[in-house]
C-alpha cells in the first residue's frame, strides 16, 4: 500500500517517539488562520514553486485555523533542538477516522507502489498550505520582495521554526503562512483526514521528522 504516516499519533500533544538519536516530544502550536477565498488548497515551498497546482479536494471558501506540530528533540532529558514535524490546516473539529493522500493535477494513487507517496519538493526549507490566490501574488514578486518578507536576517526558531505570515491579496485577505520543513529540503506529502460522514477534517503535511 502507499505510504501513510501515523497521523493519529503524530497529531497528539505530548506524544513521544524515540530512536537511536534521542526522543521527540510533540507540541501543538496554533498559528495564524489560513484564508482560502477559492476553497482550493496548495501545498508547496512558496519561495520556490508558488505556481504549484492545488489539490483536487476542495473546501468551502473561508478562514481556517492552522496548527504547527513541533517535535522537541530531547537528549538525556534536555531540549537540544526543535523541528516542525507537521503543518495542519483544520477544516472541521470532527475526528478523522481515515486518511487519504492529497493529490494534485493528474496524480493517480493507484500508480503508487508500496511505501510510495506523492509530495512537493522543498528547496528553500519552507512549506505552506495556502490558497492559489495568495500564491499567484507571490509568484509575481521579485526576489527583493520575497527576501524582505519571507527571508529575514533571523528566522523565528521558537516555538515554531520559520513561522512567517503575510497577507498577499488585500482584496480577499488571502495569506501565506510558512514554517520550516522538518530537517530542511526534501519531498513532503500531504494527507486529507475524513470524518465518519466523509467530510474533510484537515489537510496535514508530514515533514518526516519523527521515526516511522
Amino acid at each position: 500500500m502507499p505510504y501513510t504516516p501515523d497521523l493519529d499519533r503524530l497529531l497528539t500533544p505530548g506524544a513521544r517517539f524515540t530512536d537511536e538519536y534521542g526522543a521527540y516530544l510533540i507540541e501543538a502550536h496554533r498559528v495564524d488562520d489560513v484564508v482560502l477565498p477559492t476553497g482550493q488548497v496548495v501545498g508547496c515551498d512558496p519561495l520556490v514553486c508558488p505556481e504549484a497546482e492545488p489539490y483536487t479536494v476542495t473546501v468551502a471558501p473561508g478562514r481556517y485555523p492552522a496548527r504547527a506540530w513541533v517535535a522537541v528533540v530531547l537528549r538525556e532529558g534536555a531540549e537540544v533542538d526543535r523541528r516542525v514535524a507537521a503543518l495542519q490546516l483544520v477544516v472541521s473539529d470532527e475526528p478523522a477516522i481515515r486518511w487519504e493522500p492529497a493529490v494534485a493535477g493528474d496524480q493517480d494513487v493507484a500508480a503508487l507502489g508500496p511505501d510510495d507517496y506523492f509530495g512537493y519538493g522543498v528547496d528553500a526549507g519552507a512549506g505552506t498550505l495556502a490558497d492559489p490566490t495568495a500564491l499567484a501574488v507571490l509568484d509575481g514578486w521579485d526576489h527583493d520582495q520575497v527576501e524582505e518578507v519571507f527571508i529575514p536576517d533571523e528566522l523565528p526558531v521558537s516555538p515554531v521554526r520559520g513561522l512567517i505570515t503575510a497577507v498577499l491579496d488585500e482584496a480577499t485577505g488571502a495569506n501565506v503562512v510558512t514554517v520550516a520543513t522538518g530537517w530542511g529540503d526534501g519531498c513532503y506529502g500531504t494527507w486529507i483526514g475524513r470524518a465518519a460522514d466523509g467530510g474533510v477534517t484537515s489537510f496535514v503535511t508530514d515533514f518526516m521528522v519523527i521515526p516511522k
